[in-house]
């Protein structure tokens, strides 16, 4: 038998994060995965970021994880979304060579310190019933890997079935199997299961395209990285194309709503409300008649295109004409027929904000498992156990980001106090504090604890330390140099006025020397600067909520003042804070106010 410290359960982008982390924290890992070839496969769109999703790559970046080095490396247009609105709502985006993409990510896993990967089928959880602890797995060959945690990062696969039309299919993703016995091994240790779905759209033919009457979408020149340790991206850039659905798409979809698993009747699991299916479109916005589809590359040497926008799950037969009937897609050949996945997902009242399970200490839940969508929100959650499995191993204390640390704090945090019954995809509207957690400085906010808990390395640190060193150098020359009687911050304050403008009135600085990630910082941060004020003012009003704390132990069910469902949902959740007990959705905040004369009491209580 193997011994390792950790085992990670999974190769999408949860997995290889979680392994990642762990491992350059100094476990022992093992990654097992049905197939080493799939290790940071697109099963999607081959694209990376977006509003609020882009924030998250960033800020696992800067903690030091993958991702972002991923992306540019596989990266084929970058694109920083909404540049004319405020700097809370930019966000970086890139379309990514599928190919490119996951080999960047395998060159990254195989280069890995203190990480082996494990071709394999985890059959079963190896756990103390004595104790309710992680102490290995076992493959469905019959090898048996010991480790003290476990992370489980199962994606779509845990009892995957395919639908396309009437047909079904075993599987968490075209031609590939799902996993059976681990979501029966997960009941027989109490878990509680249940089942969603996601959807992807048809691909097809480039050469079927005619590109004469499509909107071209370029990308930015020059591209912005999403990677704090990349200083430019020299691989060409290439188009996207913009289409619409019409009233013969939505005419021929309506038709045939009884041939949709989503209406027949077939699938009962829900689908994620904000990434719908073109038959869920023209159900829900009946009134709108046409919707938008973009057209993107799949990489430089692919001539599959992806149909971003009609996701479906329609029959093969019904998918072609109406593929057909889309401007510029008349003669469009498809090459691989849209499809929905169910599978099975881990009700997040019984994961912890380390996402550790309450069930069994020593095994963490990461990605879709949790019910989210994306990516993006997958690869923030294997940091996050990755790290925290190590922490715990370590003796030491666990990284629980807050909301006005970060993105990824935002969202565990919903997911332990709201367990999404639909899946979870990020967006900047989630974020109380988005002004503070912006995408431009991810690194200022979160690479030191990335440094902390030893997963930032001494080139990224000095690189950081740098930039840092660089920022306070230019705020310090705006506020000291005057012009007609003015700091030149205060010039900069004024809305008309920009950097090029107050350059010329600078002396004794190269202004020329300056990167242009530095300048959009240190002028946002003045240009805001009212608005930053009053937003910190919130975080020190939400920071003194969380700091009250409520003990693990605490009990419930003896407090008479507090209503039953408060009580029921207090007991599940075992919120760490008075802060977070009020954000567990029906509770109110006569509750709160209940909760907080009972802990005071017993703060004041005498000991011994």
């Amino acid at each position: 038998m193997n011994t390792y410290d950790i085992v990670v359960i999974g190769g999408g982008h949860a997995g290889t994060e979680a392994a990642w982390t762990a491992a350059r924290m100094g476990c022992s890992v093992a990654l097992v995965t049905m197939s080493p070839d799939a290790i940071g496969r697109m099963s999607c769109n081959p694209a990376i970021g977006g509003l609020g999703k882009g924030h998250m790559v960033r800020e696992i970046d800067a903690l030091g994880g993958l991702m972002g080095l991923a992306t540019d490396a596989g990266g084929i247009q970058f694109r920083l979304l909404n540049r004319r609105k405020g700097p809370a709502v930019r966000a970086p985006r890139a379309q990514a060579d599928r190919k490119l993409y996951a080999s960047a990510v395998q060159r990254l896993i195989a280069d890995c310190p203190n990480l082996e990967v494990i071709e394999g089928l985890v059959d079963q959880l190896v756990v103390s019933e004595r104790h309710a602890r992680i102490r290995g797995v076992r493959l469905q060959d019959g090898r048996e890997l010991a480790c003290e945690a476990a992370v489980v990062t199962t994606g779509t696969f845990l009892r995957g079935l395919m639908h396309c039309g009437e047909q079904q299919t075993a599987g968490g993703r075209v031609g590939e199997q799902a996993a059976v016995t681990l979501s029966d091994d997960l009941q027989r240790l109490g878990f509680a299961l249940g089942r969603l779905k996601t959807g992807t759209p048809p691909r097809i033919d480039r050469d079927s395209i005619d590109f004469s009457r499509l909107a071209t979408q370029p990308g930015d020149d020059p591209p912005v990285p999403f990677s704090f340790m990349t200083d430019a991206l020299k691989q060409p850039q290439v188009d996207c194309w913009i289409t619409h659905t019409n009233a013969q798409t939505h005419e021929l979809i309506r038709g045939n709503l009884d041939r949709a698993p989503m209406y027949s009747g077939q699938i009962q699991s829900h689908g994620p409300r904000y990434c719908p299916s073109i038959e869920d479109k023209v159900v829900r916005f009946a009134e709108k008649e046409s919707h938008q589809i973009f057209l993107e590359p799949e990489g430089y040497d692919s001539t599959w295109i992806y149909c971003n926008g009609i996701s479906t799950s329609l029959p093969k037969d019904v998918q072609e004409p109406l593929v057909r009937s889309i401007v510029g897609l008349e003669s469009a050949k498809i090459v691989q027929h849209g499809y929905a996945v169910e599978y099975d997902w881990v009700p997040t009242d019984q994961i912890q904000p380390t996402l550790e399970t309450r069930r069994v200490a020593g095994l963490y839940l990461a990605g879709q498992i949790n019910g989210t969508s994306g990516y993006e929100e997958a690869a923030g959650q294997g940091l996050l156990a990755g790290a925290n499995a190590a922490l715990k191993l370590r003796g030491e204390a666990p990284l629980i980001l807050g909301r006005d640390e970060a993105y990824l704090g935002v969202m565990i945090d919903d997911l332990v106090t709201r367990p999404p019954d639909e899946p979870y995809r990020m967006f900047t509207s989630r974020a109380e504090y988005r002004l503070h957690l912006r995408s431009d400085n991810a690194d200022q906010r979160l690479t030191p604890i990335g440094r902390r808990i030893g997963l930032v390395d001494d080139t990224r640190w000095r690189r950081f330390e740098h930039k840092r060193e660089s920022i306070v150098a230019l705020t310090e020359a705006l506020h000291t140099q005057r012009h007609e009687g003015k700091s030149l911050a205060e010039w900069l304050r004024r809305p008309e006025i920009n950097f090029a403008s107050i350059a010329q009135h600078a002396s004794g600085f190269d202004w020329s020397t300056i990167a242009p990630d530095i300048i959009d910082i240190v002028e946002i941060g003045e240009k805001y600067a009212g608005y930053l004020e009053r937003e910190k003012r919130q975080i020190e009003r939400y920071r003194h909520m969380e700091a009250r704390g409520i003990p693990e132990s605490f009990e419930y069910v003896g407090l008479a003042e507090l209503r039953h469902e408060a009580r029921e949902k207090l007991s599940r959740f075992r919120p760490r804070s008075i802060g977070q007990a009020a954000r567990i959705s029906g509770i109110s905040p006569a509750d709160i106010a209940t909760l907080s004369v009972y802990l005071s009491r017993q703060q004041r209580r005498p000991t011994g």
